[in-house]
């Protein structure tokens, strides 16, 4: 299993959630969160109320855990609804996940997803 975290811009969120349900996939986290990088520009916000210290750009974090085999897929329904073409588009990073347990049933590995 791989776990996928897609930092998007928050107005496409809405978009990306679309997209991924449409194709049937359910369970997701999305988290607002901030970030500094080399795409700050111009457009976006630079001052940051939880962390003054840093020109930042707020983003939203859409966290998914997903089969191996599908990770292709979900990463193109992510760059295909989250792209503006501008800087500050984001990235999308892939980790392997050791294990997966779920609290209420016991189940685990995929079964538990």
């Amino acid at each position: 299993m791989k776990l996928l975290k897609a930092y998007i811009r928050p107005e496409k969120a809405e978009d990306v959630y679309k997209a991924l349900k449409k194709q049937g996939f359910c369970c997701m986290t999305f988290v607002d969160c901030e970030g500094t990088g080399q795409n700050i520009t111009d457009d976006q916000e630079h001052l940051s109320v939880n962390y003054p210290f840093a020109e930042t750009n707020k983003m939203i974090r859409v966290e998914i855990l997903i089969p191996k085999e599908l990770v292709r897929q979900v990463v193109e329904l992510i760059k295909q609804n989250s792209r503006t073409g501008y800087q500050g588009d984001g990235m999308i990073i892939v980790s392997p996940v050791d294990e997966v347990y779920k609290i209420r049933t016991d189940e685990t590995g995929v079964h538990a997803i």
